[in-house]
């Protein structure tokens, strides 16, 4: 799902360790939901360490499904260092290119892993009960049986085509091929918001508290995503400084201060003022792209060697 602000969900949480320069941190309310579900699923084995390796084994699933979403987004090119699991399951900070393939393969790789799962987590039921294993050890044979139930329903709950869960992602990454990026963000978070009324009241009228309090960040999360498509969808239709492209994605760059400068983080044109901020004289070697957020030297974005003449970069031009 579109994580929050990572600096929002990276508070009260501690890092665990690191895997590929990727930083798994866990939330303290996700240790205490942790402990609570342990304390009541103790009751469904006889001895307590089974239920204590069926929740290190949904940890483990959980992390493989946000690592499948990190790798993703690395191979299209994108960022992605940074994991955090809370109580209403994993986030994974993704940043892939702005392309609607980059985010359908970045956000269909976590569903996936919980797809490749399913021959394993299947299997080893399947086989062990043929062993008779419920009738030696029942605690292993319900273990079996859970580990496989949990990670066929993170796959079903993700697959849902509601935003922002992964299915709403994926819907709103194939949208984006027809109707563009802000189009599709403002369908698919529009029905989510719907969704997630819905949700909370039938919720509400279930004393299901659980499902209330998931259904009203999905609510949340898909206000935000309306915001955001407004946000894009004015910026689709701004002026753009025709003369200049990205050299990466061919984009003309957007008229107006979209350019903070790194020493007085004042905002400005980098593209009317070459690079060179207004307020306090600092020069850029680099303008990175809104669109695909490459960064390019000042002159690389015209088509000829006729760009505005700086004498400070004529040697990133040799």
């Amino acid at each position: 799902m579109p994580p929050p602000a990572k600096g929002s969900s990276l508070a009260g949480s501690l890092r665990i360790f690191g895997v590929a320069g990727i930083s798994v941190y866990v939330h303290w309310s996700w240790v205490l939901v942790a402990y609570l579900i342990f304390q009541i699923r103790r009751k469904d084995y006889d001895l307590w360490v089974w239920s204590v390796a069926e929740y290190l084994s949904l940890f483990a699933i959980v992390l493989l499904h946000e690592f499948g979403h990190a790798l993703a987004c690395r191979q299209v090119g994108g960022r992605a260092d940074e994991i955090v699991l809370w109580p209403l399951g994993g986030i994974a900070f993704v940043d892939p290119p702005p392309r609607p393939g980059a985010v359908l393969w970045s956000i269909a790789a976590g569903p996936l892993v919980n797809f490749v799962l399913i021959p394993f987590t299947v299997g080893a039921y399947i086989a062990a009960s043929s062993q008779g294993l419920k009738e030696a050890n029942p605690d292993a044979d319900h273990f079996l049986l859970a580990i496989m139930v949990l990670n066929l329903g993170l796959l079903i709950f993700n697959m849902l085509p509601i935003y922002p869960l992964d299915g709403g992602q994926i819907v709103q990454a194939l949208l984006w091929f027809v109707i563009g990026r802000a189009n599709s963000l403002l369908v698919v978070s529009v029905l989510g918001m719907i969704a997630g009324v819905a949700v909370v009241a039938l919720a509400l009228l279930a004393s299901a508290w659980w499902y209330v309090l998931l259904a009203l960040f999905v609510a949340f999360r898909c206000w935000v995503g309306f915001r955001q498509a407004r946000l894009l969808a004015r910026l689709e239709s701004a002026p753009r400084h025709r003369d200049a492209a990205c050299p990466s994605c061919n984009a003309h760059p957007l008229k107006g201060p979209f350019w903070k400068c790194g020493e007085c983080h004042a905002r400005f044109d980098a593209f009317t003022h070459q690079a060179e901020c207004p307020g306090c004289g600092s020069r850029s070697p680099t303008t990175a792209c809104p669109e695909c957020r490459r960064a390019h030297p000042i002159w690389a974005w015209y088509e000829s060697d006729e760009a505005p003449a700086r004498e400070w970069d004529e040697p990133e031009r040799r």
